[in-house]
């Protein structure tokens, strides 16, 4: 398949390695597993990547596999909408430019919308407001009094830089989280070389950590109990590193393991512990001036405030973005939370899939797995429709609800919905859990092996003009990241 283009917002590959760019930014899924079956790489510095060298990693995938020439850098998606009439995709970028295409992918993911508090008083700060995935190379912390509001994955990650450069932190959590300590550690030379010269071996460990992974989803889907020794071993990490009674308490999570992301740090707690952090339970209320004003009434100012707030997961899709047959708006029918047959295919959305889509998240594994599960089952459709000569492709809106509700059903019962805690898993107005895959990933695969023509409407195809490729102002290849923008 050579007549494709790749649409890419930013000005380099990698999604979510190449945007978020905030000091400390890695990954929690250990390297050898988050990584392209068909691509290894043998010589990861750490058993958890930082994030600077995966974006470096995926740089190399695309000039290995000469991608360059089907991307297009800075082309950010401003409206994708289906003719039926030609039966074609017409897709627009910011600046003008239109492309049409046959088949049309949305590869970005539930992650990319940063999801912004609402707090009274929050536009009118007069200071910089930052989003951990907007972090500005530039923002310097030092002799500043720093507030940050929110206490998930990337704050636990950034928390620490800040605490030993700003003069005072007021951290604001909502809730507690669940911590590990991180078996994170360099990864020797030797042991490089052995995966370099022996594949056996990487493949061995790739093996390993896949099973290790797996095991933990149980615990998640029907019998809590089962972490019963994590718990202790998360109290007992708080507890070696935060002696005031207090504090541990305010850090002590009260609601069940799992029902939020479970996170790793070994430097979050002993930088919470500093003696320039105040840990403010309970949130914000409201901001007046650059005074932030917590649920008791208490006041603290601020010179800047970063934002670990995280994203729109349950809500991934603007309004406008994408509309498929008879104008209908993806964003509008998704008003109840994200779903699609097989998280890949939705009704009234012809010639239309989706990567990472609705319930394809993991709590347990690496979601790369779940990824290379969707392409081969979009390869094998556009196989199966340049086979048939077919022209147009919709999954049958019965197929997705059944899919659907089977899922539904399966979720209410796991930790993310019985689980006691608020969390981005959940829509914030039905309920429902649009995010998760509640079963094996070797399921997820085993479902998606190949192309289900049974579960589709198709059109044979008729002669159509279609304008793919950028023609003469074709973008160049794709370039190195630009020097010295490191999140690391």
């Amino acid at each position: 398949m050579k007549d494709f283009l790749i649409l890419e917002a930013e000005g380099g590959v990698g999604g979510t390695w190449w945007v978020n760019r905030y000091p400390g930014c890695a990954c929690d899924v250990q390297s050898h597993l988050y990584s392209l079956s068909f691509q290894p790489k043998t010589d990861w510095s750490r058993t958890f990547a930082p994030r600077h060298e995966i974006q470096t990693y995926l740089d190399q995938c695309v000039k290995q596999h000469r991608l360059g020439r089907h991307i297009a850098l800075n082309s950010r998606v401003e409206e994708a909408v289906w003719d039926e009439e030609k039966r074609l995709w017409s897709v627009r970028v910011r600046g003008g430019r239109e492309y049409r295409a046959r088949v049309l992918v949305s590869a970005i993911g539930g992650l990319s919308r940063p999801a912004w508090p609402n707090i009274p008083g929050l536009s009118e700060f007069p200071g910089p407001v930052v989003h951990s995935q907007a972090w500005p190379d530039s923002l310097d912390v030092a002799g500043k009094r720093v507030a940050v509001i929110g206490t998930g994955a990337s704050a636990i990650q950034f928390v620490p830089h800040l605490q030993r450069q700003a003069d005072r932190l007021d951290l604001y959590q909502r809730s507690a989280q669940w911590i590990l300590p991180k078996p994170d550690r360099s990864i020797v030379r030797w042991r490089q070389a052995l995966y370099r010269r022996f594949p056996p071996a990487r493949r061995l460990k790739r093996l390993g950590l896949f099973l290790l992974l797996e095991t933990r989803l149980p615990a998640f889907t029907r019998f809590p109990r089962l972490t019963a020794l994590h718990r202790r071993k998360a109290r007992r990490h708080l507890e070696s590193q935060v002696s005031d009674p207090t504090l541990r308490a305010r850090l002590t999570p009260d609601y069940a393991m799992g029902c939020k992301r479970v996170l790793m740090s070994n430097d979050y707690y002993p930088a919470v512990a500093g003696p320039n952090v105040e840990l403010v339970a309970g949130g914000v209320e409201r901001i007046e001036g650059n005074t932030l004003i917590d649920h008791r009434g208490r006041r603290r100012p601020a010179d800047l405030i970063v934002l670990g707030t995280g994203f729109r997961a349950a809500e991934p899709v603007p309004e406008g973005l994408i509309r498929g047959q008879d104008g209908r708006d993806l964003a509008r029918c998704w008003s109840q939370g994200p779903r699609a047959y097989k998280g890949t295919a939705v009704p009234g959305f012809p010639n239309f899939f989706t990567l990472l889509g609705p319930n394809t998240a993991l709590g347990h594994n690496s979601v790369l797995l779940m990824i290379e599960g969707q392409i081969r089952y979009l390869v094998s459709a556009l196989g199966w429709m340049e086979r048939h000569k077919v022209d147009r492709l919709e999954v049958r809106p019965e197929v997705e609800d059944r899919w659907d509700r089977r899922l539904q059903r399966r979720l209410k019962r796991t930790v993310w919905n019985t689980g006691g805690c608020s969390s981005w898993y959940r829509h914030p107005e039905s309920g429902r859990i649009p995010t998760l895959w509640p079963r094996f990933t070797f399921t997820f695969r085993w479902l998606l092996r190949r192309f289900d023509p049974a579960a589709y409407t198709v059109v044979a195809r008729e002669p159509v003009e279609d304008d793919l490729r950028p023609g003469p102002a074709a973008p160049p290849d794709i370039r190195s990241p630009t020097p010295g923008r490191s999140g690391d």
